[in-house]
């Protein structure tokens, strides 16, 4: 009923979403004589922010042409490398451009699509040949693809970093952080030589008894049980992945939205005002960042439950109690992999003090291998796009790569 009522009010608002567009360019119309009133402009402007914000948005494109590499503009392909029924590897590959370490970046699974972290691929993409795991949205999986849980989401994870192959280096980004650690825990104990030489973790809920924030209490305050009854729905006839449950990405959204819900107004009320003042370029720069936080997808109910129970409640890898496919998923067992933890001073989605746990529960690491950084007065998006990103935080991930991109290790029985 939960899904079936919000396909009904998506469809009446992609309605009222094209008449307000209409009725948007009408009066923006030089041939309309109302769009030189003092009326027009305002009334054209507050259409076109409804228009925006009511618009149904699908799954957005990387959009990468080019990149600068050592001066040089070259051309950028898409490839998908591996498909997988929930996720597929794509890699950037820079054409006519050989070498430099290799980066598989980790998208969350958090109702957002990998294309969020387009400004972090961006920035590392002239100096590294980069990956990127591509989650697929779940309501379009059909179910005879079966479940997927954490546990698949940690042999996708190695499953990826045998194709890429020995001698890379893997970013992840807010939620997968711990998927990652579990990765490298479970590769590290195997001794597969496709173990990443680096994890750099990002603004990850590692241990989410450090410093909780609102995300972290809305986990813990309530039973498993209630997450059970009141968030899972099921996906529509409409859909290819019909029957199958999920955990919403417009419920994810409407969360995200309702935790900073007036900085979200204030947004909305400068591009108002941007439109209305003729600042077109002002008012598309928040359209963009829009564009790409209202484009959700979903997750199946078993990845999102199992990440609740694991992750926020019982708080199982910094307890050392964390199993993937019936083994324990041992932090002592990384010994060689370069660790990097990542936070935001003012992160409100993942406290300070969450992802740098992943330094101390590795307690077979020597010290040399691991490595904090806090950024100054960095929030959570900022961690992994914009000037702060850019400027701040990637070269210190990028020399953290430069460091321990030694030659690929000595091959090792799994």
């Amino acid at each position: 009923m939960l899904y079936d009522a919000y396909e009904m009010q998506r469809s009446l608002l992609a309605g009222a979403s094209t008449l307000a567009n209409i009725g948007a360019g009408w009066l923006q119309n030089p041939a309309n004589p109302f769009a030189y009133s003092s009326m027009g402009p305002i009334v054209a402007s507050a259409l076109d922010v409804f228009a925006h914000a009511s618009a149904p948005r699908g799954k957005p494109e990387f959009g990468f042409e080019t990149t600068i590499v050592e001066g040089k503009t070259v051309p950028v392909a898409e490839e998908i490398v591996l498909r997988k029924p929930f996720g597929q590897l794509k890699r950037f590959r820079r054409e006519g451009v050989e070498g430099g370490p290799k980066l598989l970046i980790v998208a969350p699974m958090s109702g957002h699509y990998a294309t969020l972290l387009r400004g972090t691929v961006q920035r590392m993409l002239p100096g590294h040949d980069v990956y990127i795991t591509d989650w697929r949205d779940a309501k379009l999986v059909p179910l005879d693809a079966g479940r997927f849980d954490l546990d698949d989401y940690i042999d996708y994870l190695i499953a990826f970093l045998e194709h890429i192959g020995p001698g890379a280096h893997m970013l992840a980004v807010c939620q997968p952080s711990v998927p990652c650690y579990a990765a490298a825990c479970v590769m590290s104990r195997d001794k597969n030589p496709a173990r990443p030489r680096t994890l750099t973790m990002m603004g990850g809920p590692i241990d989410t008894r450090e410093a909780p924030t609102a995300v972290n209490t809305l986990a813990t305050q309530r039973p498993y049980s209630w997450f059970q009854s009141n968030v899972i729905a099921t996906v529509p006839y409409h859909y290819p992945g019909s029957g199958r449950n999920v955990y919403p990405g417009f419920l994810q959204l409407a969360g995200f939205m309702a935790m900073n819900l007036g900085d979200h107004l204030t947004s909305h009320w400068e591009m108002f005002k941007h439109l209305v003042d003729g600042d077109g370029e002002s008012a598309d720069a928040t359209k963009a960042f829009y564009e790409e936080y209202r484009s959700v997808c979903d997750m199946t109910s078993e990845f999102y439950l199992q990440t609740v129970d694991v992750v926020f409640q019982r708080h199982l890898l910094p307890k050392g109690q964390m199993m993937h496919r019936g083994r324990k998923v041992d932090p002592n067992a990384i010994t060689d992999i370069g660790l990097l933890a990542i936070e935001g001073e003012r992160d409100d989605i993942s406290g300070i003090g969450q992802t740098k746990a992943a330094l101390k529960i590795a307690g077979k690491l020597p010290s040399e291998h691991k490595k904090y950084h806090l950024a100054k007065g960095v929030g959570h998006y900022g961690i992994f796009n914009g000037s702060k990103w850019r400027d701040r935080i990637a070269p210190v991930v990028e020399d953290w790569i430069a460091s321990h991109d030694a030659p690929p290790r000595s091959k090792a029985k799994h």
